[in-house]
C-alpha cells in the first residue's frame, strides 16, 4: 500500500475511532454539563494546540514538509491554543468569555479546514513521512479537535436547558 493510502487510511480510521469514542462517552457527558463547564472542557483540550509548532521545528519534521502546508498550520494552532487559554482564564467574566470561545472555534475550524485544502494541494499524503514525529497529529489529535469544534458550535447555537421554575419545583416536592 502507498503512504498516501495509508496516510488517508489512517486518517479516516481516526476519524471513525474519535467519533466511535465521543459518541460512546464524551457526547453524553457534555450534553449533561452546564454550557459553561462543557465549554471550558473543550477549550482545556484545544489549549495544547500550541503543539502544532512543532510543524516549523527542523528535525521534528522533513526538509521537504510544505512551507505552504507547515508555517500556516503551527502559527494557525498557536493561535488557537492561545485563545482557548485566555477563554478558560476569563471564565469569571462571562462576556469576555463567550468571545473568546467563539473566537477560538472559529479560529480553530477555519485552521483545521484550511490545513486540509493545503494539505491536499500540497500532496501531502505523499509525502507523509515528510511530518516525521509530527505525524500521529493529522491521524489522531486532529480528527478529535475538528469533531470537538463541531459539538462546541452545536452547543453555542442549542438553546439552553430550561430550570424548572420555582413553582414547578415546590410543586414537585410537595
Amino acid at each position: 500500500m502507498s503512504p498516501a493510502n495509508i496516510f488517508t487510511l489512517q486518517l479516516v480510521l481516526g476519524y471513525v475511532a474519535w467519533l466511535l469514542c465521543y459518541r460512546a462517552y464524551l457526547w453524553p457527558r457534555l450534553k449533561a454539563m452546564d454550557r459553561v463547564d462543557a465549554h471550558r472542557a473543550i477549550a482545556t483540550l484545544h489549549s495544547f494546540r500550541f503543539f502544532g509548532l512543532v510543524f516549523v521545528v527542523p528535525g521534528v519534521v522533513g526538509p521537504q514538509l510544505p512551507d505552504s502546508f507547515a508555517g500556516l498550520a503551527a502559527y494557525a494552532d498557536l493561535t488557537t491554543g492561545v485563545l482557548a487559554i485566555l477563554a478558560l482564564l476569563a471564565v469569571r467574566l462571562r462576556p469576555l468569555f463567550w468571545l473568546l470561545v467563539v473566537a477560538f472555534n472559529v479560529v480553530g475550524i477555519a485552521d483545521l479546514l484550511v490545513d486540509y485544502y493545503h494539505a491536499v494541494h500540497a500532496h501531502l499524503p505523499e509525502m507523509a513521512g515528510e511530518l516525521g514525529a509530527a505525524y500521529a497529529i493529522p491521524v489522531i489529535y486532529v480528527p478529535l479537535l475538528m469533531i470537538t469544534h463541531m459539538a462546541a458550535f452545536y452547543l453555542l447555537v442549542r438553546p439552553p436547558a430550561r430550570q424548572p421554575t420555582v413553582q414547578v419545583a415546590r410543586a414537585a416536592a410537595a
